[in-house]
């Protein structure tokens, strides 16, 4: 068979037990176009999986996605389509259970984009790859945490902080956190990239109580939430 015939596909990160509290489903970056196959373990896939595995053994069910295709191909949006796909499929393996939706680059733009699902609660959005032409009503009564790093090459920081105002104004628990010293691959400050992201999802589902770093930047009106700046809080964190 075909590899793009047995695509998309959801690959189960870790053990989780027989009633998880919820599932949190992780969605790697690709390019803006492209038809090549998404089941090969390319490094973007890679680099999610170390996402995968922070929240593995936490309690949720952990899920990462393949794509049919390495590309967003616009006007399909091929990637925000397949993230709808695995969405549906978990509602079908979890019924009634909370979905957090955790992105990089191309993969926080499916993850905003495919937010409005019934499932979905909140969306965690990694150096997305935004360009003021998607649309914010979806995510409507859902947490939404973005990061972006200011040494950042590839996508644009200044479309995420647009972005998270326009957020802000459908989803008051918006916040938008800056990494100084962080590029685009997460490769700087990488705990801290983790901790975040870790953070941000056990405290939705309410596995662990909610952060009050992240609450505090959700409680602060625009602009003040929105610019909110990541501490290294040890020795060593930088990654």
């Amino acid at each position: 068979m075909p590899e793009n015939q047995q695509l998309p596909r959801l690959d189960v990160v870790g053990r989780f037990g027989a009633a998880p509290p919820g599932v949190v489903l992780v969605l790697h970056g690709g390019r803006s176009t492209s038809h090549a196959s998404g089941g090969r373990r390319r490094l973007a896939y890679a680099r999610m999986l170390s996402f995968a595995w922070v929240l593995s053994g936490t309690g949720p069910a952990v899920y990462q996605l393949r794509y049919r295709y390495r590309g967003w191909n616009a006007p399909a949006k091929d990637a925000a389509r397949d993230a709808t796909w695995a969405l549906e499929d978990i509602a079908r393996r979890h019924p009634g259970l909370p979905v957090v939706l955790v992105g990089h680059s191309m993969g926080g733009r499916a993850a905003l984009t495919a937010a409005g699902a019934p499932n979905v609660v909140a969306v965690c959005a990694l150096a997305p790859w935004l360009d003021g032409s998607d649309p914010v009503n979806q995510l409507t009564e859902r947490s939404v945490l973005i990061v972006h790093g200011d040494r950042e090459r590839y996508t644009d920081p200044r479309e995420s902080y647009a972005y998270a105002v326009r957020a802000k104004q459908v989803a008051d628990r918006t916040a938008r956190f800056e990494l100084h010293g962080a590029g685009h691959y997460m490769l700087a400050r990488t705990r801290d990239w983790h901790s975040l992201v870790r953070r941000f999802a056990l405290g939705v589902l309410g596995v662990e109580p909610e952060d009050p770093v992240i609450a505090n930047a959700m409680r602060q009106p625009a602009p003040d939430g929105l610019r909110a700046v990541v501490t290294t809080s040890r020795p060593g964190a930088d990654g």
